[in-house]
């Protein structure tokens, strides 16, 4: 068989390994491809010698060929390494696999020690059983956690330069309220205005929602199931310090203002229109603005909309907290933002962990629906207070 009909079949080359006549040299044709081919070339397939010695590749011309194969020295038989470095390689493998399961219990561990460090409320007899979730967990049918936003200053320094902005008041009202209801097929949040006229639980009377707190959280959360007939499963409560300090451990949240906007009372400055990116003092004046007053065409108008505007406001605070946690996947920095808020934070005594990381996993899945509760505006004595409305029964529903 001739060189160039060995080359339109599986070209192979001559081989000077272990050879004993050294007067055997290749010769330029050896390595002349047909007409038309590569060197390479198996019938239009890449022809890849499998041998784990390399092949020198072919000369140019005869004359090279010879003089190059004048000065080759026997090739001796290829070494074996490269398996011994797969084996290698498949050991750093493992090692990498049981460092990261090392890091990851870690990570959980330390969660662990944060979680087992917020304070505890002891409501469980005001808690409705929430054990239609499997082991106690968040039931598939939808469990509704009661988040209070509370105007405690009692974890505020009060040497701290924010202080001022955040003001002083005395005694604890619920400065934000809302129903939180994470279920399969998408989470809702109802907020409730601090000025809702409702029977408060444990007295003969009616009063703002918001001053139910003043009886404990155990008042609070029987006064919101009695009076709207929703459930609470879980409750959860932040103060004014853990607002500041979750806004700046997220690197603050970033609201889009019309005009230029104030509030002398909060404290909210916002100098010129657009996105701003605000910190946890101007984050909390924001959402705790009552006197929200923005200049349009060089005057100022105060936001008529009340406490109506507070709650639309407070659900423009919480879409961009979320979204800004929801985008941070370094265990660090979520650890950081754990720590950041386990002082200024209580829950109740039955939630668990895992119930909080499924919480919080559902949370993240999707921005949750907010549904508004219709109200009418109405007096109570000198008071101007907010009433239930028409259609307030049927967006309470969703959430028993």
């Amino acid at each position: 068989m001739t060189a160039d009909s060995e080359g339109r079949g599986r070209r192979t080359r001559p081989s000077t390994h272990n050879r004993t006549d050294r007067t055997t040299r290749p010769r330029a044709s050896d390595f002349d491809p047909p007409a038309g081919a590569s060197v390479f070339d198996d019938g239009g397939h890449a022809n890849h010698d499998q041998r784990s010695f390399s092949v020198p590749a072919p000369p140019t011309d005869a004359h090279e060929a010879g003089a190059l194969s004048a000065h080759q020295p026997p090739s001796q038989p290829p070494l074996q390494r490269p398996p011994r470095r797969r084996r290698r390689y498949g050991r750093w493998i493992v090692i990498g696999v049981l460092v990261l399961l090392i890091g990851i219990v870690g990570e959980l561990l330390y969660l662990t020690r944060n979680f087992s460090s917020i304070d505890r409320v002891p409501v469980e007899q005001a808690l409705t059983d929430p054990s239609g979730g499997a082991n106690g967990g968040l039931a598939a049918s939808g469990i509704n956690f009661l988040v209070v936003g509370s105007d405690s200053r009692a974890n505020l320094d009060p040497d701290s330069p924010d202080a001022g902005a955040i003001g002083d008041v005395g005694g604890e009202r619920t400065d934000t309220l809302i129903v939180v209801r994470v279920q399969d097929g998408g989470n809702l949040m109802l907020p409730l205005p601090r000025d809702l006229w409702v029977p408060i639980s444990g007295t003969s009377g009616e009063q703002r929602i918001n001053t139910a707190i003043q009886g404990g959280p155990e008042r609070l959360i029987n006064t919101v199931q009695d009076a709207l007939g929703v459930p609470i499963h879980h409750y959860a409560e932040v103060d004014f310090a853990g607002f500041k300090n979750l806004v700046d451990a997220v690197g603050g949240i970033d609201v889009n203002f019309d005009h230029v906007t104030y509030d002398r009372k909060s404290g909210l400055d916002i100098t010129s229109p657009g996105v701003t990116t605000l910190d946890g003092v101007q984050a909390l004046a924001y959402v705790r603005s009552r006197a929200y007053t923005e200049v349009i065409d060089g005057q100022p108008r105060v936001d008529g909309t009340g406490d109506l505007g507070r709650i639309e406001r407070q659900q423009i605070f919480l879409r961009a907290t979320l979204g800004k946690m929801s985008g941070v996947r370094d265990p660090l920095k979520l650890n950081s933002i754990a720590s950041s808020i386990t002082g200024d934070i209580r829950i109740d005594e039955t939630l668990s962990f895992s119930d909080a990381v499924a919480f919080g996993r559902k949370m993240s899945e999707t921005s949750p629906e907010t549904v508004e509760l219709p109200v009418a505006n109405a007096t109570r004595g000198s008071a101007a207070v907010l009433v239930m409305a028409d259609g307030a029964q049927e967006a309470l529903q969703r959430f028993r």
